[in-house]
This record gives C-alpha cells, sequence and structure tokens, in this order.
C-alpha cells in the first residue's frame, strides 16, 4: 500500500510538472507582435477606393521601393471591403471591388514575402456601413483562417460605450481567433476611451488603440479631431502597459500624406505637415515603440518619404528586441527629452515643441544618467556622434535623435 500512495504522489506530481511545462510552452500566438507590427494601411488615402488591383499595386511597390525589407510586412484593407453575407451567413467580399475572391489577394501578397490584413467591427455594422462581426465571430475568425488572413483591425463603431461590453466582444473575438487554426495578429480599435491599455492583452489583444484617428495636421486641439502633438502628449505614463505581444497604438503614420489623405484631411485645418514635422512624427513614434502602419500612395511617393520611412536606424529602436516605450525623462523650457531603452543601451531624442528654433545641451553623464562606455551615433545621419556634451540646435518641431550602444 504505503508503495502504491508513493507511486500515485509521484505520478501526479509528474502531470502537475507536465501541465506547468505545457503552460510555458509558446504557441504560435504567442510569438505573434513580439515587436510592433510594421505595414500599410489603406484608410486615409484610399478608404472606399480599396480594390483587389490597388492591394496587388501596393504590395509591388512595397517591394520595388525597399519598405518590405525594411520591416513593412503587413498589408492591411481597411473598412468597405464586405460585400455581405451569404446564405450560410459567410462574410464576402464587394464583388466590384474584389471579383477574384480574398484568398486570391492573400496568395498574390504571400508571395511577395508580405502578409494580408483585413478589418471588421464589434458591431452590427462598420464605420463605413457595411456587415460587421457582431454575433458571426467563430464563423468569420474562421472565415479570415481559411482566406489566409494574418491580422485583423477590429473597430468598435456602432457599439455601446460601456468598458465591459468592450472588454466582452473583443474577448469574443479575441477567443475566436485562437481557436481559428491561424496566427492572426488582433488590433484592437476601440480609440482608448475605454482605456484598453488595462484589458487589451486580456482580450486577446496584440496592439490596441490609445487615441481617436489621427489628422494630417500637426496639432489640432479639438479632442475629436486629433494631430500629432495632441496624440503624442496623449501617451504620457502608458509606457507601463507596452511590451513584446502587447502594444499601444497611436494610430496611423501620417508621414508622406501631405493633406490628400480622404478622412485625415477633412477639411483645410488638415492641409498635411511639413517634412520635419514629417521627421518628428516618424522618429517619436519609434521612441514609443509604437506599430509602425503607414497609409499613403507608397507607388508615388517622394524620395524623402521613401528615405524617412525606412530609416533603419529609427526602425531599429521602434523594433528593439527589449520592447520597451521611450517616456519623458526631462523637460526644458520649449524642450522634451525622451529615453527608450534598448537591449544593447539606450536611445535619447531631443524634441523641439516651440514654433521657434531651439538650442539644446545634452549631458548624458548627468542628465541620462549613461554611465557605462558607448558608441554613440545619430539615427539621423547613420554616424557616430560626440561622446560627451552634446550641443545643437533644433528647427521648429524637429528632433534629434542618439543611440548610445554599451562598448
Amino acid at each position: 500500500m504505503k508503495n502504491l500512495k508513493k507511486w500515485m504522489c509521484a505520478a501526479v506530481l509528474l502531470l502537475a510538472a507536465g501541465a506547468v511545462q505545457a503552460q510555458r510552452e509558446a504557441t504560435p500566438l504567442d510569438t505573434l507582435a513580439l515587436t510592433p507590427p510594421m505595414g500599410w494601411n489603406s484608410w486615409n488615402q484610399f478608404e472606399w477606393e480599396v480594390s483587389d488591383s490597388l492591394i496587388r499595386e501596393i504590395a509591388d511597390a512595397m517591394v520595388a521601393t525597399g519598405m518590405r525589407d525594411a520591416g513593412y510586412r503587413y498589408i492591411i484593407i481597411d473598412d468597405y471591403w464586405v460585400g455581405g453575407r451569404d446564405t450560410r451567413n459567410r462574410l464576402y467580399p464587394d464583388p466590384v471591388r474584389f471579383p477574384n475572391g480574398m484568398k486570391a489577394v492573400a496568395d498574390y501578397v504571400h508571395a511577395k514575402g508580405m502578409k494580408l490584413g483585413i478589418y471588421s467591427d464589434a458591431a452590427e455594422l462598420t464605420c463605413a456601413g457595411v456587415t460587421g462581426s457582431l454575433g458571426f465571430e467563430e464563423l468569420d475568425a474562421k472565415t479570415f483562417a481559411k482566406w489566409g488572413i494574418d491580422y485583423l483591425k477590429y473597430d468598435y463603431c456602432h457599439a455601446p460605450s460601456d468598458r465591459t461590453t468592450a472588454f466582452t466582444r473583443y474577448k469574443k473575438m479575441g477567443d475566436a481567433l485562437r481557436a481559428s487554426g491561424r496566427p492572426i495578429v488582433f488590433a484592437i480599435c476601440e480609440w482608448g476611451g475605454r482605456s484598453p491599455w488595462l484589458w487589451g492583452k486580456a482580450a486577446g489583444g496584440h496592439l490596441w488603440r490609445t487615441t481617436y484617428d489621427s489628422r494630417d495636421t500637426w496639432y489640432s486641439g479639438d479632442a475629436n479631431l486629433v494631430g500629432i502633438l495632441d496624440i503624442f502628449d496623449s501617451q504620457e505614463g502608458l509606457e507601463r502597459y507596452a511590451g513584446p505581444g502587447g502594444w499601444n497604438d497611436p494610430d496611423l503614420l501620417m508621414v508622406g500624406l501631405y493633406g490628400k489623405g480622404k478622412s485625415s484631411s477633412p477639411d483645410k485645418r488638415f492641409a498635411g505637415c511639413t517634412d520635419e514635422e514629417y521627421k518628428s512624427h516618424f522618429a517619436l513614434w519609434c521612441m514609443l515603440a509604437a506599430p509602425l502602419i503607414v497609409n499613403n500612395d507608397v507607388r508615388s511617393m517622394s524620395e524623402f518619404t521613401r528615405q524617412l520611412l525606412t530609416n533603419p536606424h529609427l526602425i531599429a529602436i521602434d523594433q528593439d528586441s527589449l520592447g520597451r516605450q521611450g517616456y519623458t525623462f526631462m523637460r526644458s523650457d520649449h524642450l522634451q527629452y525622451l529615453r527608450k531603452e534598448l537591449s544593447n543601451g539606450v536611445a535619447i531624442c531631443i524634441f523641439n515643441r516651440s514654433d521657434e528654433p531651439q538650442s539644446f545641451t545634452l549631458d548624458p553623464v548627468r542628465d541620462a544618467d549613461i554611465l557605462y562606455p558607448a558608441e554613440v551615433v545619430s539615427a539621423w545621419s547613420g554616424k557616430r556622434a560626440k561622446k560627451g556634451v552634446v550641443r545643437g540646435v533644433l528647427p521648429p518641431h524637429g528632433c534629434e535623435v542618439l543611440i548610445y550602444r554599451r562598448k
């Protein structure tokens, strides 16, 4: 009897150890979005003009311009793609916009070495008024998986305002995606009003919007039509919620739109930004470890836009494996100093919030506690920078980004 009890005890311990080990083993979903997703979205530039032919042309351009090789791997089809539901309640794409079906589009994008994203809404209708996914989460997730979809942007138009309902609806889709049989990145898009950074990961999200839709302007002062600086300021204090597998999403990059976006430029207030402002926009989003999702027309973008969006030093900051979001560590007059911990050092951004040029000084030891021997590189030029005290002049709304790499 004693031997039997010992054997049973040992068996239970082995089973428990096996259960713990199983919990620790990573699933394909657990390896998604370990760094912030990078890609292209159809919304601001094209909206209702999205189509099979457009997506194929964008995929070609992402390869030809070097965007894919720089890390932009997701091509995301936003609203207006849905045609309706068939007699078995399965979603089907608009037959005029997508005459070959969605799997054919996915196959084309995959053949280019990229991934395909799609859009739906946690209600009966999407923001554009076409069919949403409420009540059909499991079926839609399986449909997306069958088509070869790799990313779902899930909106919240026409849905109740309370946090409990939002969590419930998002978790239902998150669970459905997890059970679909295909690893699909889940982008929660409820605009930040219900603090999704507190519950987004528990709902199965890999990223969650922290703001209303961005407008192609530096500053709007309108809480519902937010500009780049408005959004940047609203990210203060959210850094604790970001990390590998779950990211704060301050919305799409406006870089390269120049006032041509349909919804991002609805009136003359939002006529685009200067090149200097676009530079700071991109640099600040990289410091925030934000998803880098562009929505300009990459088929005809300028060389300035292409070089900015493929800047290897800034992308490396954003995609650093440590997964830390940058934060403000010092302010001085019109200057704001940000710090982002890296796996092999730290990135420092000195940002001029003023409408006038501003002189800056950075003592890395005194101001940023960088006490270890480091190689200093300018993210703009890629060249070695001065190791000691750094001084310079920043243009209006401009910034300097320095990378301190441990030796």
